[in-house]
């Protein structure tokens, strides 16, 4: 880990130390009262019986900003942290089959509110304030086994409270039910995860569900721009924060679309790659769901403006980004990126120039970790599409 890594990590622990001060007792006792965000979680440990419940912070009001990435644009690292060290996790071990009942049916509730939820949990025993911050998975607040819990002033959104009840609607329909109704993809992605969508219904994994939602979304998309007229530019976009920096490129071409990870390990750099073609990708991509993350960013760009691309993305985790976050911050940075204004080349090689002056990696070592000259020297069904 470099210094900078450490530095930050302890910065984040100096800030939630604090926190604990202001708050006193109230991370290490048996029960909370807050508003949930409104947010809830279910685990994927010991599938299938997950850990299943809400989120609660300490305080009450308007506490919306902390499980709210798409508002996330712009905090640093150790606020989004401290967001969520800042939220109790209340579980319980419920089997994925078990959709229905008073607790799930509570929390069902909790994902479909549009505003925070006044919400009172009890625990078996005390929680403790302990908290883990490794590097390798997203930080946690402290988590309580729930003995009971009561959730009040729930709102809930039209669009999704209808969805809800259509239980003939597959689950892959009332996605992009919600998603083109303007319901923000984490709060499908709760609902999702909840079992609130589609006909054979179960919990889902929360990190599951994240996944699914921009798979299901970007698959409808692609099939929208397959009907643009292909671009007859290139055009780099260019987005950096959390520690990432990514570089979008697109080229005259029917959809193909790579992303190429590059990231640093005690001073070693490792890359990871995968790539598709209008036929779609047919495995679990190498670089998971990051891939479907920056997918969906930058197909909405191409929807929005009514074109078709070929599309590079690289990205360079820096060893500023000492705390994973999770694949959302992939989807912001890349929807953040295509706001900018691009920068414009002539050919496909100045394209890729241009982009790797923008990171610290070469173009020869980008090229060599992907697919993309490749496919482009060989015809591909897409070009027949």
């Amino acid at each position: 880990m470099s210094s900078n890594s450490q530095d930050i990590r302890r910065a984040i622990l100096a800030k939630w130390h604090e926190t604990l001060s202001k708050h006193g007792n109230l991370f290490s006792s048996d029960s909370i009262s807050g508003s949930s965000p409104p947010s809830v979680f279910v685990g994927s440990y010991n599938y299938p019986k997950v850990f299943v419940g809400p989120m609660v912070p300490p305080i009450h009001g308007d506490t919306s900003l902390l499980d709210s990435p798409e508002k996330w644009r712009g905090k640093s690292l150790e606020d989004i942290v401290n967001f969520r060290l800042n939220l109790v996790r209340g579980i319980q071990k419920i089997s994925i089959e078990k959709t229905e009942g008073k607790y799930i049916e509570n929390l069902q509730e909790v994902a479909m509110s549009s505003k925070p939820i006044d919400t009172d949990l009890k625990f078996e025993k005390y929680v403790s304030s302990n908290i883990s911050l490794d590097g390798e998975s997203a930080p946690f607040g402290p988590v309580g086994v729930v003995h009971s819990a009561k959730f009040s002033g729930t709102t809930s959104e039209k669009s999704i409270e209808k969805t809800f009840y259509d239980k003939d609607l597959k689950a892959q329909d009332a996605v992009l039910n919600l998603y083109n109704s303007g319901i923000e993809l984490s709060k499908i992605q709760k609902c999702f995860s909840i079992g609130m969508l589609g006909q054979k219904r179960k919990l889902v994994p929360t990190k599951w569900s994240i996944t699914a939602t921009d798979d299901i979304v970007s698959k409808s998309l692609v099939d929208e721009i397959l009907n643009y007229d292909v671009i007859d530019s290139y055009r780099i976009f260019f987005f950096e924060h959390l520690g990432n920096a990514f570089t979008v490129i697109l080229f005259p071409h029917r959809w193909i679309y790579e992303m190429i990870e590059a990231w640093y390990s005690n001073g070693i750099l490792g890359f990871g790659s995968d790539f598709e073609d209008a036929r779609g990708i047919d495995h679990p991509p190498a670089i998971a769901g990051a891939y479907f993350a920056a997918k969906l960013g930058v197909l909405e760009y191409l929807v929005k403006n009514q074109i078709q691309s070929g599309v590079i993305i690289l990205r360079e985790i820096r060893p500023e980004y000492a705390i994973p976050v999770g694949v959302w911050q992939v989807r912001e940075g890349i929807r953040a990126a295509m706001m900018q204004n691009p920068i414009i080349s002539e050919t496909f090689e100045n394209a890729l120039d241009t982009a790797s002056k923008k990171m610290s990696i070469s173009k020869n070592e980008w090229l060599s970790h992907g697919n993309i000259s490749k496919l482009l020297k060989q015809k591909t069904l897409s070009d027949y599409f």
